[in-house]
């Protein structure tokens, strides 16, 4: 399993993604699920995959070479020379299909799913920023100021945070921040996903980034968050009034008169059999 998150900003764009494949007592693989596509002052993309690794390994190496023709006496279009992010995406979702084609039939003859998730974003000269989540079928739909975040893989527990604390005018500092709770969130929660991170934070319109990071046991940063984190959210539970069952002694009692009906209850009497 594996977990990845990519967030989009006004200020930027936030990649994180884990390392771990599989988990057990005395086997623990390793395998980076991040690979960036910089082109300085012309492109700057970053994917991140989840699901079964042979797909995600075939899908990236396809992508290298897959193309697209929108007519047949066009030039391909690949995601080197791509003008929008939303082309770049559909050469990803032609990769996909691609391996689909290939290897479906024989994956599924195996008793194996064809499973992936990709989370594709990035910049390219001439227009905004944009972020893609791609399917195991090729199709894909796009981060929007609403929801401008994605997540696959192990997704649930790294959810809560971003909801409460992501907006696109969160700072990108922050936003990495948060990325990393999430993360860490998950770890806890979950030994299929673990260090090494691959973390990769990109200013918009620079169309070239320098702040990439691979994230061990050892890293000064998240050894801190992982602490204070934890600290924190029961410095926090404490400061919480625990749950009072009148008013007499508070003013926020828990048992409240109210319209909803109570639970169904039976009580026996002393001559009462339960059956």
């Amino acid at each position: 399993m594996t977990y990845c998150v990519g967030i989009k900003l006004n200020a930027g764009l936030v990649f994180l993604s884990d390392s771990r494949t599989n988990a057990g007592l005395d086997q623990i693989s390793t395998f980076r699920k991040m690979i960036v596509y910089e082109k300085p002052g012309d492109r700057f993309m970053v994917l991140l995959s989840a699901g079964n690794l042979s797909i995600s390994q075939s899908v990236r190496e396809i992508l290298q070479v897959e193309h697209l023709k929108e007519h047949p006496d066009s030039e391909p279009i690949t995601i080197w020379n791509a003008k929008s992010m939303f082309d770049a995406t559909r050469v990803l979702g032609a990769a996909v299909r691609h391996v689909h084609e290939r290897d479906a039939e024989s994956l599924k003859q195996a008793g194996v799913d064809f499973n992936v998730s990709l989370i594709f974003g990035g910049q390219i000269a001439g227009e905004g920023m944009r972020l893609f989540q791609v399917y195991s079928a090729g199709n894909f739909i796009e981060a929007t100021p609403e929801t401008p975040y994605f997540q696959v893989g192990e997704s649930k527990y790294g959810k809560p945070v971003l909801d409460r604390v992501i907006t696109p005018d969160t700072p990108l500092d922050e936003a990495a921040k948060c990325a990393l709770v999430s993360m860490d969130s998950t770890m806890k929660s979950n030994l299929s996903v673990g260090l090494p991170l691959d973390m990769v934070v990109y200013e918009e319109g620079r169309l070239q980034t320098d702040r990439v990071v691979c994230i061990d046991e050892n890293n000064p940063y998240f050894r801190m968050l992982h602490g204070s984190w934890g600290q924190k959210l029961r410095e926090v539970f404490d400061s919480i009034e625990d749950p009072m069952w009148s008013g007499g002694a508070t003013d926020i009692p828990l048992l409240v008169p109210a319209q909803r009906s109570k639970p169904l209850k039976k009580i026996t009497t002393p001559d009462e059999k339960l059956i």
